[in-house]
């Protein structure tokens, strides 16, 4: 069993870490500062083809796995971009797996080409203010109207939709009551994000300012039948699909963001002098850092467990939650730690490791709570009573 990258997971590591360099701390500070979606950065790597690492190679893509993805977003956190960088591209990367696995020839060839290219940048437009994680009881409607369908509702925490032209969007095509399961009567659509017929407000959030989080006010958007994904009605079964790798990404990222804050208090820590030696001589420095390296590595491994097992067509819906889990609250620790060991400076800005603390959180409150995680493990492995 080796659990090293291979050669070719390697390669892209360095490639990505190359992109990345052109984009320093000070870039990303900056951004954090004044906002504003960082088009450079996405294009940077919309020309170096990485937008579609995990898009099969007749559409443009690469065709490669959720593992190899993991790599690539693990090196961008790492790199200082921290969830600001990750963010900007994380859409791109997971959220048209519905299209590649259930859309038809023609959406394929016509819908992922510009995501690749970076000509189109889509939103995902699934929670809503009174649904949250109980997404089969969403609300917003899409009614047959001949050969569209006609779209009302609302959607919040929608990332990027500031910058985006293109959403994938779900729906209610069959009201809740006239269904035989819950998880019927949803249905899935990818088209334009007209801005005729949806608000876009932006929510003025605790970090991340690069990247827009927005709620979302839908009033008769006509979306062409084309445009929808799959069967009426099994929308839900679809994006259910790439839930697994989003966790898996998601866990990538943090761990990415938890050992670049790692680093930055380990170099602070040898530099330092008080009392005439440096303070990570002292063992209540040094503990609480080599605890966080050793939670990251272990949650490193089972992120790289559960892409193994995604990328194997297994089911792996334990692990990629657990991975995520994990690597949010070992990713927080190493955060929180990196802002303690600097002492005041930890508070300023120019030492970034605050940012960091602030980017975590999304890490743990996203796409998933931690609590519904441990209910999902106590139910699917461990066969507990379900609670809510």
């Amino acid at each position: 069993m080796d659990f090293s990258l291979t050669d070719q997971q390697q390669s892209i590591r360095a490639a990505i870490e190359k992109i990345c360099a052109r984009f320093d701390a000070g870039y990303w500070r900056e951004k954090d500062r004044d906002g504003g979606f960082p088009h450079d950065f996405h294009r940077a790597f919309a020309d170096a083809g990485w937008l579609g690492i995990c898009i099969p190679e007749k559409f443009g893509g690469a065709g490669l796995g959720v593992a190899e993805a993991a790599v690539m977003m693990q090196a961008v956190a790492r790199s200082g971009a921290g969830l600001s960088g990750a963010s900007a591209l994380h859409m791109n990367i997971f959220g048209l797996n519905p299209v590649v696995m259930f859309g038809n020839d023609e959406q394929r060839a016509r819908m992922l080409p510009p995501l690749i290219a970076g000509r189109d940048k889509a939103c995902f437009a699934v929670t809503e203010p009174d649904a949250g994680l109980d997404t089969l009881n969403l609300k917003t409607k899409a009614v047959r109207d001949g050969e569209r369908y006609i779209v009302s509702g609302q959607k919040i925490w929608i990332s990027t939709a500031q910058v985006a032209s293109k959403v994938l969007l779900l729906a209610r095509t069959t009201p809740a009551e006239d269904v035989t399961r819950r998880t019927e009567g949803l249905s899935l659509f990818y088209t334009d994000l007209d801005r005729r017929h949806v608000a876009v407000r932006e929510i003025d959030k605790m970090g991340r300012a690069a990247v827009d989080s927005n709620q979302l006010f839908i009033d008769g958007l006509p979306v062409p039948a084309a445009d929808r994904i799959g069967e009426e009605g099994r929308g839900f079964e679809y994006i259910l699909h790439g839930m697994n790798a989003e966790r898996i990404l998601i866990a990538a990222e943090a761990i990415g963001l938890g050992r670049a804050a790692l680093e930055r208090a380990v170099g602070y820590a040898k530099e330092r002098v008080v009392f005439g030696r440096p303070i990570g001589q002292n063992q209540a420095i040094q503990h609480p850092l080599a605890q966080h390296w050793m939670a990251l590595e272990a949650a490193d491994l089972m992120t790289f467990k559960a892409a193994s097992l995604y990328d194997r067509g297994e089911r792996g819906g334990a692990e990629a939650n657990a991975a995520k889990y994990l690597a949010a609250e070992a990713a927080f620790k190493a955060c929180e730690t990196a802002v303690m060991t600097h002492g005041g400076m930890g508070y300023a800005k120019d030492y970034h490791v605050e940012r960091y603390l602030r980017e975590v959180m999304i890490a743990r409150l996203a796409p998933v709570s931690r609590e519904m995680i441990l209910c999902f493990i106590a139910e699917k492995v461990l066969g507990l009573p379900k609670s809510y």
